[in-house]
């Protein structure tokens, strides 16, 4: 059996997509990070993203962008629990020796664990929740910018343009945190505001979320109140996931590390670190798709 050259792991979520490279024997030679990539929020940028940080990490790792040919790959795409978004992409004319697609969720356990079982909740640009056991997967929340994602940066970022929205108007109480917001903003007429996130993405409302983050860690009740809400929210999600009997459970993504200390304390005592990067846990399916196909032969 020949081995192949490469391993490629890709991980895409609604801020960006991060890629990496490993030869046959498992050696690192590059990672890189792209833009975007959600099909279910713009295909096309999605795609762009992927085909970009692909020949970044070929690229970095001094190789042509013909080594894709033999590159052996697998993507865990946030959006692709969705059956229409993920048959779109198996529709894609990929440049790679192999090609297999998962969600954002799965590679992100597989990583976490170094194994199938285990339990993540997710919380970076969106929010979303995976318990893996005895070969079954469990997934909750994940329903979206406009529909859910709740906890997340994307949420937080969108109570605050409302909360200083209904300030400007007198309906709701301002603070430290919400002059913060306008500042931030630049301009003191609502309709600016308006007009910037009125069609606004999910990632750009997430850029406001470290802002949260800092005025609730000084007591501002604005920032506080929005922080809590969305914490009570991850813990339950969490404590969903315990209920199928996961061996760990960690909490990852760009803002894992700011709401841990916000959770219920039994959320806060059940949660282990997380092994390994979730495009790490893409290089684990890659290669075991790699072996599934080739022992069938």
């Amino acid at each position: 059996m020949l081995n192949p050259s490469y391993f490629l792991g890709i991980d895409g979520g609604g801020s960006k997509c991060k890629a990496r490279l490993e030869d046959a024997q498992g050696n690192l030679l590059a990672e890189s990070v792209a833009g975007p990539a959600n099909p279910a929020r713009d295909q096309q940028l999605a795609m762009a993203s992927i085909q970009q940080v692909s020949e970044q990490v070929v690229k970095l790792a001094g190789l042509p962008n013909s080594a894709l040919a033999n590159t052996y790959t697998a993507m865990g795409l946030a959006g692709l629990n969705l059956p229409f978004y993920k048959a779109q992409m198996l529709e894609w004319q990929h440049p790679y020796a192999q090609l297999t697609l998962s969600t954002d969720l799965y590679i992100a356990c597989l990583g976490a664990h170094n194994s199938d079982s285990g339990a993540i909740v997710i919380v970076g640009t969106g929010s979303s929740a995976l318990a893996c056991n005895q070969g079954l997967q469990f997934e909750y929340g994940g329903h979206g910018f406009l529909l859910g994602d709740k906890g997340s940066g994307a949420w937080m970022g969108l109570q605050t343009v409302r909360w200083a929205l209904e300030s400007f108007d007198g309906i709701a109480p301002s603070s430290p945190f919400v002059e913060a917001v306008f500042q931030f903003f630049n301009c003191s007429d609502p309709a600016q505001i308006v007009e910037k996130y009125l069609t606004s993405s999910s990632a750009d409302f997430a850029k406001l979320a470290p802002l949260v983050f800092e005025y609730a860690d000084q007591n501002d009740f604005v920032a506080t109140g929005i922080v809590k809400q969305g914490a009570t929210y991850l813990s339950s999600l969490a404590r969903k996931l315990q209920t199928h009997g996961p061996q760990r459970t960690a909490f990852i993504g760009g803002l894992a590390s700011r709401i841990q200390p916000w959770l219920d304390e039994d959320i806060q005592g059940s949660i282990q670190p997380p092994i390994a990067a979730p495009e790490y846990g893409a290089i684990m399916l890659a290669k075991r798709e790699f072996d599934l196909l080739h022992n069938s032969k």
